[in-house]
């Protein structure tokens, strides 16, 4: 005990029980008095020992700035509701809405005189097209007023750049069965000569491809090309017209003896000696509510007796 009758002993004592003051704060003043103490800027003190100004912003040991743990006073150099330097205007709802117009391209990105000459000349080429388109028709077209009245002109347009040999109207549509049917002359290895009766090889061609998803293509057109082709170089008496005449004439003889040698019709010792081609045309009948009357009488059209040579006859064609 000091001179002071324990007064030291007292305060030593009541500390223990006092709650230890906030950082920064003075001992033993009330919680309102130190928000009041520690001045309007809510700065904190590192040492609760040090001076106060009469600011009370600021220790004596720390004037050099504000505390880490408290948000910018108004003493801050930039407080946090002025603008930053270089930032951009903020935009409203509506200018981010709206997307920015899309360039123009194509004819809309020329200059309004350009665009006039493009649709001319895109007028002029639409033009030209229709009237190329026209002559063409009229020309493949079968013979009419207009082709009667301008003819010429629809001749000098055409020719020679744009000739056509075809004709996309047929003035007379086929309306008829051909069938190709051919018969042969085998000899035997005694001497003897036997005639066959008719092969219809049309017919055979039309059994292998009905009810066939994939025929093959000589099933359908062999023998029917090379027909069209005999017909188209010969004349009306079977004679050949023109220098592919024989080449027709060959190349139907080898397609009819490969026929029969597949069909077997010479036998294991017969031998081919000469075959015979005929067609069979017959019309194709009318629809009932027609009244057309026309004959379903079949016409046939025989050729003379080719012999066969001894290459072929002997299985030379394959």
């Amino acid at each position: 005990m000091d001179a002071y009758g324990g007064t030291d002993a007292q305060e030593d004592s009541g500390a223990a029980h006092e709650p230890q003051p906030r950082h920064g704060s003075a001992p033993g003043v009330p919680p309102q008095a130190r928000a009041t103490h520690d001045g309007p800027a809510g700065l904190d003190h590192a040492h609760s020992g040090g001076r106060h100004d009469d600011s009370g912003g600021r220790d004596d040991d720390h004037s050099g700035g504000p505390d880490d743990d408290h948000p910018a006073g108004p003493d801050d150099d930039h407080p946090a509701d002025s603008p930053v330097q270089g930032a951009l205007p903020a935009l409203d709802a509506h200018q981010r809405s709206v997307p920015p117009p899309e360039p123009r391209t194509g004819v809309a990105a020329l200059s309004p005189r350009y665009q006039i000459g493009a649709a001319l000349a895109l007028a002029v080429v639409a033009v030209t097209v229709c009237v190329h388109i026209g002559m063409v028709f009229l020309h493949v077209a079968p013979s009419n007023t207009v082709t009667k009245r301008h003819g010429r002109a629809i001749d000098d347009w055409v020719y020679p750049e744009f000739e056509q040999n075809w004709k996309l109207f047929a003035p007379n549509p086929l309306q008829q069965n051909i069938a190709v049917q051919v018969r042969a002359q085998v000899s035997s290895p005694n001497g003897d000569l036997r005639t066959t009766g008719w092969y219809d090889l049309s017919a055979e061609d039309g059994r292998a491809i009905e009810g066939n998803l994939l025929p093959s293509h000589t099933q359908q057109n062999e023998l029917r090309r090379a027909w069209d082709y005999f017909v188209a170089t010969h004349g009306a008496d079977n004679r050949p017209v023109g220098l592919r005449g024989s080449l027709s004439e060959t190349y139907l003889r080898r397609i009819v003896v490969l026929r029969l040698s597949r069909e077997g019709v010479a036998g294991a010792d017969g031998v081919l000696e000469r075959v015979q081609v005929r067609s069979s045309t017959t019309n194709v009948r009318p629809p009932e509510w027609s009244r057309e009357q026309i004959s379903l009488k079949p016409t046939y059209r025989v050729m003379s007796w080719w012999s066969v040579p001894a290459d072929e006859a002997m299985g030379g064609v394959k």
